[in-house]
């Protein structure tokens, strides 16, 4: 933890406050402090007690030793372009947290965490794309990053995300906020996604974010994937379409419409897709349409399909646990927290919290029995 004056300390209690909408009397009713003296701390006028620190950061919801981690620059940038008044969404207080305790855990130098991979993503010399055809390219680009044949369907799409140094934990977030976001760190970045959406629409979102990360948007937070217009936000269009592409690859789409359409009819081959590729009737159809393969009246049929249980067992469909649902934690993230409680370097509280409730204490690595001569070099 960094050293701190008692006036960037303040700014810090100040700005975490904002974010969870509390006003000063609100923070010293809770910490038995006056207004004033809030005020004054928030100022650095007056220096605040570990006791005081810790109440207060209780208050708040954040851990103590927060205040004194050098924030995540891209997260320091959006914040100043907000300006100071203005309050953090719920996904945009999640993404701060999840980015502070990634860059906690990589500043132990736990290899599981895996953001050195971000190295082939910033070699790779990946440019904006300007054109839906440099947006499918991209996906096809982001294929081979990810060590993806061009036409296999992504059965993990969060274990290959971290391949490239994309972290993606979920969260459900509720119907009426965003769908997904993404924050880049010092190394690599982190993404959030609202689990609140079904899976076809949660790896689509991820999709998206995927390609903000590629591109290298510093910070972003995306509203209804997959609506945006290409006059009104072009990159948030083409990024939808490198999403889709990245997801239903040209080339085996293609392929395999005709086949199974040929097979099983409309209903049965859109079934079959949505299945194989685990992505959403609305993403397939508006993908059908936009490589040919059908029209306006097919496409629209599409999206209305359902899939039922009687689709499940009469056409023996492979369905797989849903990825990023309810709470979820990446896998490098958890292999490197779980490192780090094997080594005892963090306590098993500690590993419980950055774990986000996905592991109780029973599920964490039994503690070693030390030997006779490791006792001694506590005590000698």
């Amino acid at each position: 933890m960094a050293d701190i004056d008692a006036r960037t300390l303040g700014e810090r209690i100040r700005d975490a406050r904002k974010r969870v909408d509390l006003s000063q009397d609100d923070l010293g009713k809770a910490v038995g402090l006056e207004r004033t003296v809030v005020n004054k701390v928030e100022s650095g006028g007056r220096k605040v007690t570990a006791l005081e620190l810790s109440d207060i950061a209780a208050a708040i919801g954040v851990r103590m030793s927060t205040f004194f981690e050098e924030p995540v620059p891209a997260l320091v940038a959006h914040r100043s372009s907000q300006g100071l008044d203005t309050t953090d969404s719920k996904i945009d207080a999640l993404l701060a947290e999840f980015a502070g305790e990634v860059e906690f855990v990589a500043s132990l130098g736990v290899d599981e965490l895996g953001l050195d991979a971000a190295a082939a993503v910033a070699q790779a010399g990946i440019t904006r794309p300007t054109t839906t055809t440099e947006a499918e390219a991209l996906a096809g680009r982001a294929r081979e990053l990810m060590d993806l044949t061009p036409e296999e369907p992504i059965r993990r799409l969060s274990e290959s995300v971290a391949g490239v140094g994309l972290l993606a934990f979920s969260r459900d977030l509720g119907k009426d906020t965003a769908d997904a976001g993404t924050i880049l760190l010092r190394r690599g970045g982190v993404s959030l996604v609202n689990s609140h959406m079904k899976v076809g629409r949660r790896r689509l979102a991820l999709g998206h974010e995927l390609g903000h990360y590629l591109i290298a948007d510093d910070y972003t937070v995306d509203w209804r994937v997959a609506d945006h217009s290409d006059q009104v936000v072009p990159m948030e269009s083409r990024l939808d379409r490198f999403a889709r592409a990245l997801l239903l690859p040209r080339t085996a789409v293609e392929r395999k419409w005709s086949e199974k359409v040929s097979d099983s009819g409309v209903r049965g081959a859109a079934i079959r897709m949505a299945s194989e590729f685990r992505v959403d009737m609305a993403t397939l159809a508006t993908r059908l349409k936009e490589l040919g393969l059908a029209d306006g009246g097919t496409a629209n049929s599409v999206r209305e399909y359902r899939t039922t249980k009687a689709d499940i067992v009469e056409m023996n469909l492979n369905v797989s646990l849903e990825s990023l649902g309810g709470t979820t934690v990446p896998r490098p993230f958890t292999l490197a927290v779980l490192r780090l409680v094997r080594d005892e370097r963090i306590s098993r509280e500690r590993a419980l919290d950055l774990l986000q409730g996905t592991f109780d204490e029973v599920d964490l690595p039994e503690i070693r029995d030390r030997r006779p001569d490791e006792i001694w070099k506590f005590v000698s």
